[in-house]
């Protein structure tokens, strides 16, 4: 068995040998059950622990550990995998294991190894009679914290394997809190346990520029509505403050347009009085209809201008009253042609009746019409 403290980090890393009992099953045992140590003393002489510790507890941890992993683990020949580098020989697999069982009061046991044909020969020749697991521990309780390999060897007390072992590993003391830290990150991500570190990293860093993006986008809006408050705020300001050069006050406006409406109607009365004016000379309104037509001018001009343009002119309506005769010579003949109004004068006038006969033949005819109703 073979162990070694690492002094960056107070983490130890050790190997331990265990017989092989079985030379052609595929289950042997890596770790003993309880507290044990090696026959020289260690790990007392490496760390503050007096003894390794290895029970349901830490066993659970491994084989949770061992589960998580996609490769399955090395067994190799005399811990070659962790001195090649240094040797520079190739470091050839022995067998490979991945599952873990834990079984009471006998210890930690690798359930499916898979023996190659030179390794299975060699154990059955008993070439090699030992396992010597390399585990992380710490180095305070004692307590095996992960498996990472183990070697066939008939050496256990080799002391070129534990420097070697301490330049392949540098195992930190905080590696389970940090798989807490890295649960609760994949939680957070909603990911699953079985999640590699770098689909983690990979989910990790999408997250993280998705918000920086959010971010980015939240920046722009509150610019762009700082922006908006302060147009707002300049045109509420400008708003009390109208610009005379640019805006007339109401009572000016109200004032202007009363002016404007009375010189309007002046306007309008003027061209009624006008139209009304020619259309009773030419014949074309009645006196009776005068009223009328003003109330219609000052209604709808338009239709007044229409009536007037379409009505026909009366030829009797357009002499004078007089019929071209003296006031006084009018006057004189008033008792003659008493009983004609003035549209009956004028038609007399038109047709060349003379006034005085008609109004004799129509009273006549009156006269007679009330005696036969007699």
């Amino acid at each position: 068995m073979a162990t070694h403290r690492t002094p960056t980090n107070g983490t130890a890393l050790a190997a331990l040998t265990v017989e092989i009992t079985d030379r052609t099953g595929r289950a042997i045992q890596l770790l003993p059950a309880g507290h044990f140590a090696a026959r020289d003393g260690r790990p007392a002489s490496i760390a503050a622990c007096k003894q390794w510790v290895c029970g349901p507890q830490q066993a659970s941890t491994l084989v949770a550990l061992a589960a998580q992993q996609a490769n399955p683990m090395v067994i190799d020949y005399e811990h070659q995998t962790l001195n090649s580098q240094q040797n520079g020989q190739p470091a050839p697999a022995a067998g490979w294991f991945k599952n873990l069982e834990w079984r009471d009061g006998q210890g930690l046991f690798a359930t499916d190894v898979d023996w190659t044909p030179a390794a299975a020969k060699a154990i059955a020749d008993r070439e090699y009679r030992y396992i010597s697991p390399v585990f992380e521990f710490d180095p305070q309780s004692g307590a095996v914290q992960r498996l990472h390999m183990a070697a066939l060897t008939n050496n256990p007390g080799l002391d070129g394997m534990q420097a070697v072992a301490l330049s392949a590993f540098r195992f930190s003391t905080q590696e389970p809190q940090m798989n807490k830290l890295l649960q609760a990150l994949l939680t957070a991500l909603g990911l699953t346990e079985q999640t590699s570190e770098d689909q983690a990293v990979t989910a990790l860093n999408a997250h993280l520029a998705k918000a920086k993006s959010d971010a980015d986008q939240v920046t722009a809006l509150t610019a762009e509505k700082a922006n908006k408050d302060a147009q707002i705020a300049a045109l509420t300001a400008s708003a009390g403050t109208p610009d005379p050069a640019k805006y007339v006050p109401v009572a000016v406006v109200t004032g202007m347009q009363g002016q404007l409406a009375a010189l309007t109607a002046q306007v309008v009365g003027r061209e009624i009085d006008e139209i009304v004016g020619a259309a009773l000379t030419a014949g074309q309104l009645l006196p009776a209809q005068e009223t009328w037509a003003r109330e219609l001018g000052k209604s709808n001009l338009a239709a007044l201008k229409n009536f007037v343009s379409t009505a026909p002119k009366i030829a009797a309506l357009t002499g004078t009253q007089t019929g071209g005769q003296e006031p006084g010579a009018v006057a004189s003949a008033a008792s003659s042609t008493a009983g004609l109004s003035q549209t009956e004068l004028a038609v007399c006038r038109q047709m060349g009746v003379d006034p005085t006969a008609y109004a004799k033949t129509k009273s006549a005819e009156l006269a007679a019409r009330q005696n036969g109703g007699a």
